[in-house]
Formats: C-alpha cells, sequence, structure tokens
C-alpha cells in the first residue's frame, strides 16, 4: 500500500496541486475537531459542572409561603336614590385590586416591610450562597431589586384575586412575610376606606350647609313679601274677598228690591224707604272697598298689577319648596355619609391564608441547570459556526 501511494504522488507530478492535499486536509480537520472539542468543554461541559457542583452543595433551600385575597365593597344607597329614586350614575376611579396590586410592587411597602421585619436580614442568612441569598448594601434600592425576586404577585383583574408568594429561607421566616404583608395591604385599605369617608362626609356637609341657606334665604324672600304687601297668601285673601263682595251683592240686591217695593207702595216721606236708600249707599260703597283691594291701581292697569303679584308668590313658594326638598335630601345624604363612615365599606377578604411549607421547592435546581446548559449550548454552537465559516472562506 505504501508502493501504491507513492506510485499515486509520483504520477501527479511535482507542479501538481493535489500532491499533498489529503495529508493537509486530514490535518485539518483533525484540528477543527480538537479547537471544537476542546471550546465545547470549556463553554459548555465547565459552566454546566460549575453550576451543578454549587446548585447541589452551596446553594441553599427556600421555602414559599402563599396566601389569596380580594377585595369586598359594600355600596350603600345615596341619598338621592333613598328620597327619589334616582340611580347613581358616577362611576368609580381605578379598581382597588388594581391599586393594591401596584402597591404590593412598590418601594413603599418594600421599606415599611424593612421597618418592621429586616427583610434584609431575613434574605441574607445562608452566608456561603453569594448568588441567591441577599447582600447587604444598605441600599433600599437593591432591597427593592431583591423583592422583585423572592416575591411572586399575580393578579387576575376579572375576578379581582391577588395571590402572593413570598419565599424565604426558612418556612417560618416565608409565612411571616407573607403575614406581615397581609397586614400592610389591610392597613392601605383602611386608609383608602376612611379617605372616602372623609371626603364623602365633607361633602355631604358642604352641600347641607349649602341646601340650608338656600332655604332660609328662600323663606326670608316669603317673608318679606308678605309683610310688604300685608297678605299671608293672595289667593287667600283674593278668595275671602270674593266671598265678602257675593254676600254683600246679595244684600245689595235684596236692598233694591225692597226699595223698589217700597216706592210703588208707599210715599216717599216714609221712613222704611229712606233708611233702604241709605243701606244701599252703604253696601255699595262697602263692595266698591272690597273692590278696591282686589286690584293694583284702576282698570287694566289694575288686573296686571294683581297677576305680576300672583306671579311673584308663587315664584316665591315653588322657591320655597324646592329647596325644602333639597334640603331634607342632604339631610339624608349627610346621615347616611356619618353612618357609612361608622363602618368599613371596604374590606380585604383572604380566601387562602398564608401558608407554612414543609419541603423545599425553591430554588429549581432542574430548571436552572436545563437553562445553563441550554444557553451555553446555543452560545458554543453560534461560535463554532461563525468560526468554521471564517476558515472556510480562506
Amino acid at each position: 500500500m505504501a508502493l501504491a501511494e507513492n506510485i499515486t504522488v509520483l504520477k501527479a507530478g511535482p507542479g501538481s496541486s493535489h500532491a499533498f492535499a489529503p495529508p493537509v486536509r486530514s490535518a485539518r480537520l483533525r484540528s477543527r475537531h480538537i479547537a471544537a472539542a476542546v471550546s465545547f468543554a470549556v463553554m459548555v461541559l465547565l459552566p454546566v459542572i460549575v453550576s451543578a457542583v454549587y446548585l447541589w452543595t452551596r446553594a441553599s433551600d427556600q421555602y414559599a409561603s402563599t396566601f389569596a385575597f380580594s377585595i369586598r365593597s359594600e355600596e350603600a344607597s345615596s341619598g338621592i336614590e333613598l328620597l327619589g329614586g334616582i340611580a347613581d350614575l358616577s362611576g368609580s376611579g381605578a379598581n382597588d385590586s388594581d391599586i393594591l396590586y401596584d402597591y404590593l410592587r412598590s418601594q413603599h411597602l418594600v421599606e415599611k416591610m424593612q421597618t418592621s421585619l429586616d427583610l434584609a436580614n431575613l434574605w441574607s442568612l445562608p452566608e456561603r450562597d453569594p448568588i441567591f441569598a441577599f447582600e447587604k448594601t444598605g441600599l433600599i434600592e437593591d432591597l427593592h431589586k431583591h423583592w422583585d425576586r423572592m416575591i411572586d404577585i399575580s393578579h387576575d383583574s376579572t375576578r379581582g384575586i391577588i395571590e402572593v408568594r413570598a419565599r424565604a429561607f426558612s418556612p417560618e421566616d416565608a409565612r411571616l412575610i407573607n403575614e406581615e404583608i397581609l397586614d400592610h395591604s389591610g392597613e392601605l385599605i383602611n386608609q383608602i376606606n376612611n379617605i372616602a369617608h372623609e371626603d364623602a362626609v365633607r361633602y355631604a356637609l358642604d352641600d347641607l350647609q349649602r341646601t340650608k341657606a338656600r332655604l332660609s334665604q328662600a323663606r326670608t324672600a316669603l317673608t318679606e313679601f308678605r309683610v310688604l304687601n300685608e297678605m299671608v297668601d293672595p289667593g287667600v285673601n283674593i278668595s275671602t274677598q270674593t266671598s265678602l263682595v257675593a254676600t254683600l251683592e246679595a244684600q245689595l240686591t235684596e236692598t233694591l228690591i225692597e226699595i223698589a217695593m217700597l216706592s210703588a207702595n208707599t210715599r216717599r216721606s216714609d221712613t222704611r224707604l229712606s233708611q233702604a236708600i241709605q243701606r244701599q249707599n252703604v253696601l255699595q260703597s262697602r263692595i266698591d272697598q272690597e273692590r278696591s283691594k282686589r286690584t293694583i291701581g284702576t282698570g287694566e292697569a289694575g288686573k296686571q298689577g294683581m297677576a305680576r303679584l300672583f306671579g311673584e308668590y308663587e315664584k316665591l313658594i315653588v322657591e320655597v319648596e324646592f329647596t325644602e326638598q333639597s334640603y331634607q335630601i342632604a339631610r339624608a345624604g349627610f346621615d347616611a355619609a356619618i353612618s357609612d363612615a361608622r363602618r368599613n365599606t371596604r374590606y380585604l377578604a383572604a380566601h387562602i391564608l398564608p401558608t407554612k411549607a414543609d419541603k423545599s421547592l425553591f430554588p429549581k435546581r432542574g430548571l436552572i441547570l436545563s437553562f445553563i446548559a441550554l444557553g451555553t449550548f446555543l452560545l458554543w454552537a453560534l461560535i463554532s459556526l461563525v468560526g468554521f465559516s471564517s476558515l472556510d472562506r480562506r
């Protein structure tokens, strides 16, 4: 076989480019394979082995505690609904569950939790686990960032349910963190409740005072009208005067009849005739006086003046009646606001209380190692393809 190979090389000729091609190609292939194997070991196997050793020997066990809750509200009917049956068309702003969800992820809550529980100390207990344990820096921003890693919050906006899962390095600490979160959440709901009640009472009181002042002004204007025109109710006065004039006119009619009869049967010197004529004059004068009270002036102008008087009186009466109804509605709304302020119309209902774990479920070592292996392999494959492509172009 050696002789055949030598003959083949000699036949190719000294100037041929294929004289030494097979040995060079095999050498290149061997160098590529060695480089690929070494790079695979360095970029994939070594990180996976180091990660596995760290995860199973130094990474501390983490325990999870879970609780879930929702916000319930009791909306009372307003004073307008109670009296007039008018539906409340006003709508609320942001949902309470959305507000609480943002609060649970806020730095303000982390500060309050740090003050009450010393979260930095709880999460920095494993000294030989620098990756998963918290490094005390004294900065609230770093603690807030670690909070996002250790606290998982899910929000179902359609049902208004919030679920919180807290992790710590002991079951007791995990449950303690969740209990503290639940307490602070209840405090926030109470603050929102108190603010809403204070606003409702303040607005109801302002409305009550405003309607009370309007009622007082309307009653004062009506009193001044009665004093100025010397009548309590123009309608009653006119009715009384009309009845009196009708009575006087009936008496005048009887007197005229009597005068006619006496004039036909007696002499003019008869005292009964003179008395009847005198009574006629008195009745006619009284009728004219009563009719003059029913008008302001005489003729058409007097009738228009009385019409204006009636219009002004009716306007004052309508204003008084309207302000009285408004005052009753405002009073009912104020009483309802005071009643609501004495009880909680919003409250936090926890249907799953903070749990205590019996088994460590975190960190998920197998899942983490799988991601590390996949990531390093994809990176190695990309670099290898780029390297082989550049070698082939030479």
